[in-house]
């Protein structure tokens, strides 16, 4: 009955967020177009074919927060956030291009800013995994006031400091869908990690450049497993993303 009632309302709840004002902290925005067929996210993007086929090797730069982003968080919670957009960005990456140690020359250097957080609100994410328990499913209905986002913005730049590829993402939780609530006030924001690396990966790799091997050891060793699997369990015990089970670390990588 519960997917009854919700599966119209998926239509009106899974609209693009409300793109980010835009930090002025990238090289240049010149170029950047909507990108169609984006559904969950307001994704806006640019590349260089041509320059971006002569990469082979990227460097990673630890990812930033625009000034006003991210004043409401602790350090602990915005540290973990950073970090955790580093690690899918690395992951992502990874499986286009060779990742730059820090003594090893780079094609390209990536670097992301976090441009906007809103809080995952607690008390009512709480309820609504007690009513996720007691009427299962894959699709969840969010109580008002839980509905955290995430906006960020990414670019890659070559050897001579040419952007080679640029995207600017936001995204805002769903009433109605699959993201989890969370009593952690960055809940969201974590869970938003991967689709925003998934989505900058996508637009700063040539649309004929074929996947690669993960080089071993795993260049993004440091940021902990790519399988996330305590997390998935914490879900389905208590019908909330938890941070500390989800592979998101509160600590500064040894190698940024």
């Amino acid at each position: 009955m519960k997917h009854i009632l919700v599966l119209p309302l998926l239509g009106l709840l899974a609209a693009c967020s409300t793109p980010t004002q835009q930090t002025g902290l990238l090289s240049t925005y010149d170029g950047l177009a909507v990108k169609p067929g984006a559904v969950r996210a307001s994704v806006s993007d640019r590349k260089d074919e041509v320059g971006l086929a002569n990469v082979r090797r990227v460097a990673l730069s630890p990812t930033q927060a625009a000034e006003r982003a991210a004043d409401w968080m602790t350090p602990t919670e915005r540290t973990t956030l950073l970090r955790e957009i580093d690690a899918q960005l690395c992951f992502e990456l990874s499986e286009r291009y060779e990742i730059a140690t820090p003594d090893q020359a780079a094609d390209a250097k990536v670097r992301a800013v976090i441009a906007h957080v809103r809080p995952t609100g607690r008390m009512s994410s709480a309820a609504s995994a007690a009513a996720g328990f007691f009427i299962p499913g894959p699709i969840g209905v969010r109580a008002p006031g839980t509905l955290g986002g995430l906006g960020v913005e990414a670019e890659m730049l070559g050897a001579d400091g040419k952007q080679l590829a640029a995207i600017t993402w936001t995204r805002q939780g769903m009433a109605v869908g699959t993201d989890n609530p969370s009593l952690s006030r960055i809940g969201d924001a974590l869970q938003f990690a991967e689709p925003f690396a998934d989505d900058a990966a996508k637009a700063m790799t040539a649309k004929d450049r074929k996947p690669i091997k993960i080089a071993k050891p795993d260049p993004c060793a440091q940021y902990g497993s790519r399988m996330r699997v305590e997390g998935m369990a914490a879900k389905f015990a208590t019908g909330l993303y938890v941070p500390q089970m989800s592979g998101a670390k509160a600590e500064t990588p040894a190698n940024p």
